[in-house]
């Protein structure tokens, strides 16, 4: 692949191209919550309830977007002093979201509000009703065809609604909830204190980071990394840094909240947010760092499996295994597509004679799209361009392979490696701290707006060390034209030596050691292009 030549001035123009249509919006910029259809619906109907002291249950969701919601809707009900019984369902016991599965659980109640979840729950919404469960939906995915019966739904992406912004989450949902509720009943409470929670489920549900979600997560961040609150002060402290990046949320600490969700149950992560004091925030960080160990070591090992059952020759590869842990099965369907630049699709058996399983996409492929063609085959099937989520009874996994190798096939997707995220080729002559100068001007780095990458070839490998406690690291020298930098490559097995010369993929970092401030390559691929 042929990658333009960069310069400072060529990168520059680069990243302005990405916020060309909206610039660099602030807060002063947010919608109003009454442009979110069915708001001031929504508003009135809890208003009342809070008033009549009637009961109210929030249903949330097991993902870090459903629990920071949950945490939201929390906090601001323990502030005006009105007492919400909270249920986030169990993956394994419950299911996603609102599910019939959880009627039991809230019968008896007034009134029912959901976040990040419920668009979809019609036949849960329908036994609401029934039970005299009056329902408001606040959630952020694409509505089905047939909505569920409910007193408000609020969710940006359906007809009629004004919101002008329509990949926001289910937290932004919930803190909007809030500053509506606030205005109608008079309370004294800052709701921009909230925004260092809503920050961690913008970055962690993959939100692109532009508009008001850029806004949002910068004023967050700022506050994350200054905030009082005993959880975010336990993990500053844990990971011996102040200042709070985007990045140390999205590889840090949103995987360990969501460990809790995809091991045992997101009341951990919940109970983590919400707790009271720095010793007991302490104690649940502990518990979370366990689970999200736990959580490694699972996928560590599934990811071998899966790895040795690979057919190569499949261009949307199925890979399938008996007792894998459901909760890993999207991460190592990422690792996987990883090592083979394809889309992937991992399952294990989840009962007799049934499979559930994920599947990540890769480069161009539409995986929704893809799999929609063998929906028929399905049981349960839902998700998006870049994830999926399914479940297939095992006398159809033969005919499912098939159909996805056809249905891959006859959308002609290019089967050679191309990143989008990579800006050009760099001399390293050319990479500097003025060049890093301006890549932090256009942080945070996230969706739509990744964090850029380079490639230079023809680089030489001085020394090449291991590091890590069990060596796992790779710590390069690399040498163009008499310009060397230090290149890190995590989790990574060495497959060249001192002396190799290749081609490098990687992002420009500035390292920090013992107040000495130096430019470090972060390597993402070595010798894979041609």
């Amino acid at each position: 692949m042929n990658y333009p030549k960069l310069k400072l001035a060529d990168i520059e123009k680069i990243l302005e191209e990405r916020f060309a249509q909206e610039g660099f919006l602030s807060l002063r910029d947010l919608p109003r919550p009454s442009t979110l259809k069915d708001m001031e619906k929504a508003t009135s109907r809890i208003a009342r309830a809070v008033r009549n002291g009637e009961k109210i249950v929030l249903i949330g969701d097991y993902d870090v977007d459903g629990v920071v919601s949950t945490t939201l809707m929390t906090l601001f009900f323990d502030a005006i002093g009105v007492q919400l019984k909270t249920i986030i369902p169990n993956r394994f016991h419950h299911g996603y979201g609102l599910s019939p599965k959880l009627i039991d659980e809230i019968r008896g109640y007034n009134l029912a509000i959901t976040v990040d979840n419920g668009i979809s729950a019609t036949e849960a919404a329908k036994m609401c009703r029934e039970e005299g469960i009056e329902l408001i939906i606040t959630d952020h995915h694409l509505p089905p065809p047939e909505l569920p019966h409910a007193h408000a739904i609020v969710n940006q992406k359906q007809k009629e609604c004004t919101f002008p912004y329509e990949e926001i989450c289910g937290a932004q949902i919930a803190w909007y909830l809030i500053a509506s509720l606030r205005s109608e009943l008079g309370c004294d409470i800052d709701i921009k204190g909230y925004l260092d929670l809503v920050s961690l489920a913008v970055i962690a549900d993959m939100m692109p980071l532009k508009h008001i979600n850029r806004a949002m997560v910068i004023a967050g961040l700022a506050q994350l990394s200054r905030s009082s609150r005993p959880a975010f002060k336990a993990f500053r402290e844990h990971i011996s840094k102040e200042i709070v990046s985007a990045d140390d949320v999205a590889f840090f600490l949103a995987p360990m909240l969501n460990s809790a969700g995809r091991l045992e149950d997101a009341s951990y992560a919940l109970k983590f947010l919400l707790s009271p004091n720095i010793y007991e925030a302490r104690a649940n960080l502990g518990k979370l760092l366990e689970l999200n160990d736990e959580r490694k070591h699972i996928e560590q090992t599934i990811t071998a499996e899966a790895l040795g059952r690979v057919e190569e020759s499949e261009r949307l590869i199925l890979v399938h295994g008996e007792e894998w842990h459901e909760g890993v099965l999207g991460i190592v369907a990422a690792r996987v597509s990883q090592q083979y630049n394809k889309p992937v699709i991992v399952l294990t058996r989840s009962e007799e004679g049934l499979y559930k399983g994920s599947g990540r996409s890769f480069g161009a492929c539409d995986l929704f799209d893809v799999t929609s063609d063998a929906r028929e085959l399905l049981t349960k099937f839902g998700g998006h361009k870049a994830a999926i989520g399914l479940s297939i009874y095992e006398e159809n996994l033969p005919a499912f392979r098939t159909m996805l190798q056809s249905s891959y096939d006859s959308r002609g997707y290019e089967e050679r490696y191309f990143d989008a995220d990579i800006l050009g080729e760099m001399e390293f002559a050319d990479i500097s701290f003025e060049l890093t100068s301006l890549l932090q001007r256009y942080e945070p780095y996230g969706q739509e707006n990744q964090r850029p990458k380079f490639i230079s070839r023809s680089v030489r490998i001085i020394q090449v060390d291991t590091m890590g406690k069990n060596g796992e690291h790779l710590r390069y020298i690399f040498e163009q034209e008499g310009t060397r930098f230090v290149g890190v490559q995590f989790k990574a097995a060495a497959l060249y030596g001192s002396g190799d010369e290749v081609d490098i993929v990687y992002r420009v970092n500035e390292n920090s050691f013992r107040g000495e401030v130096t430019l470090q390559l972060f390597i993402e691929n070595i010798n894979i292009f041609d």
